[in-house]
């Protein structure tokens, strides 16, 4: 797989923008060659017919949608933002309020299912954040203060069985009770 490869994934899942000399260290290459690899990205999406941008400011770099699509997107994050959540949005956010903060692999070891869309939508709508553990460097997610004002709480340690369904006992037996049906059915 190429550098401009690898480094094109990973723009297209972050939420943020990422400095070169970090896309460096998660590609173990120097922060030179990231630079002119990023270029040559930056090419790739610079021509009037694509839908993405290259965006960069102070060597961070970051996907953005090409501005002529602006009224477009405002009228879907609108419609993403004001309607009800869905059943996947609602079990993604209880798992993140009960657990929390929690990785995103975490989280999808408990749900069985890809969360990325989920916990973008989730943040958009102003109830999940995120937050980098500089010790582990994982991106970790957690419900927002408007969260909690939506549902009147002033503590998540308020929401219904809170301490039971907080503890990492509860969390490993299930764990332990998903592997053992996964080696069962195989």
């Amino acid at each position: 797989m190429s550098l401009v490869n690898q480094l094109e994934s990973l723009l297209f899942i972050t939420n943020r923008p990422m400095s070169a000399k970090h896309l460096a260290e998660l590609t173990n290459q120097k922060k030179e060659v990231v630079i002119l690899a990023l270029a040559e990205l930056k090419i790739k999406y610079s021509g009037e017919n694509s839908g993405v941008w290259l965006s960069e400011i102070n060597q961070e770099y970051q996907l953005i949608t090409n501005s002529e699509n602006t009224q477009l997107i405002s009228e879907f994050i609108k419609e993403e933002t004001t309607g009800e959540l869905t059943p996947a949005q609602l079990e993604a956010l209880t798992v993140v309020a009960y657990r929390g903060p929690i990785s995103k692999a975490e989280l999808e070891i408990i749900r069985g299912v890809n969360c990325t869309l989920i916990l973008r939508n989730l943040m958009i709508r102003g109830l999940v954040e995120n937050v980098t553990d500089k010790k582990l460097g994982t991106v970790l997610y957690n419900v927002t203060f408007d969260f909690l004002k939506h549902l009147g709480l002033a503590s998540i340690k308020e929401l219904p069985d809170y301490e039971k369904l907080n503890s990492d006992d509860n969390l490993k037996k299930l764990l332990e009770g998903m592997q053992q049906q996964a080696e069962v059915g195989n």
